[in-house]
């Protein structure tokens, strides 16, 4: 393992080859039982957002435009309680790194969050839920250390491209929403509580949940605009602001059509309302019960500066 951030970023440049093998695999954490399953998503162009006649179409989604992304592994399932708390826990005792050498704040990422962030919903093989996406990232950022390979959280673009799993319909098995229900945990069926992830039917390319159970978050900065001027190739809208940044896929709170492949949503001041600290938290929205995030792989792995790009800064709240 590494001790220190340049060992780190060396060797994953070295990692920096088009894996010969792209198949399904599975990544165990070192030194732990934790594993992750990832799904590989042959890369290619699709036409991103959505059109005006589509039920549930709000403007944000639209121009309807051409997108080229590049292969990627994305997690089968979204980010369990037993994978987060691994990292923001320190569950994981390995001691031949730390976390500083991470640069990773080790006062506030052991800093236990002030309500019970499952929400009483349950933990064992459910999605971790209510992180920022700065704590997604360090999750992200961690993870890569422990294993060698470099993982984040999807683009917009790579979200809505797994979503669609080769689907131009409002959702991956169609336009009609009466079949939801056996892809998704929504508002109809969910009693208004998150499911263990895969308890439903797995989308087309064999990854679960990706509408429904918990929104998860991407790379982005949210700008309702932003598809009039995206780029073609790979587009990251990397963010510059706190607020909003995208989450997508809808939760189990959500109407059909906010489970949408198209739907976008965003982050906001409120789901920090009970978080007491000022500067409020880095690593918790406290009211944001319905948020959590999957990981993607990159089948080129990019070099080091490219990487760096990745882990962004905190930016600090300070509430109202």
């Amino acid at each position: 393992m590494w001790i220190y951030i340049l060992t780190y970023y060396t060797i994953l440049s070295l990692l920096s080859v088009v894996q010969d093998t792209f198949t399904p695999y599975e990544e165990t954490i070192p030194g732990s039982a934790i594993d992750l399953q990832m799904v590989p998503v042959k890369g290619g162009t699709f036409m991103m957002g959505a059109a005006e006649t589509e039920p549930g179409f709000d403007p944000d989604e639209a121009p309807r435009h051409e997108v080229h992304v590049d292969d990627f592994w994305i997690g089968r399932y979204e980010i369990t309680w037993e994978q987060y708390e691994a990292f923001a826990y320190r569950t994981d005792k390995n001691e031949e790194y730390t976390f500083e050498s991470l640069g990773i704040d080790g006062v506030s990422a052991a800093t236990s969050p002030y309500v019970d962030m499952s929400n009483g919903m349950g933990k064992s093989g459910y999605p971790a839920i209510g992180m920022t996406q700065y704590a997604a990232v360090m999750f992200c950022k961690w993870l890569s250390a422990r294993t060698g390979q470099f993982y984040r959280l999807p683009t917009e673009a790579e979200w809505e491209y797994a979503c669609r799993a080769g689907a131009e319909s409002a959702w991956s098995f169609g336009d009609d929403a009466a079949g939801l229900g056996e892809y998704a945990v929504y508002e109809d069926n969910s009693n208004y509580v998150y499911a263990r992830s895969g308890s439903k039917q797995a989308n087309a390319w064999n990854i679960y949940d990706m509408s429904g159970n918990v929104a998860e978050w991407t790379m982005d900065q949210y700008s309702p605009d932003y598809y009039q001027h995206s780029p073609e190739a790979n587009p990251w809208n990397k963010p510059e602001s706190l607020y909003p940044r995208v989450v997508r896929g809808g939760s189990y709170k959500d109407e059909a059509a906010d489970c949408r492949c198209t739907a976008r949503a965003h982050s906001r001041s409120s789901w920090k309302r009970l978080d007491p600290q000022i500067p409020k938290s880095r690593w918790w929205h406290t009211n944001a019960f319905f948020v959590g995030f999957r990981v993607v792989r990159p089948r080129v792995q990019p070099g080091p500066e490219e990487i760096k790009d990745f882990w962004l800064e905190p930016v600090e709240d300070y509430g109202q």
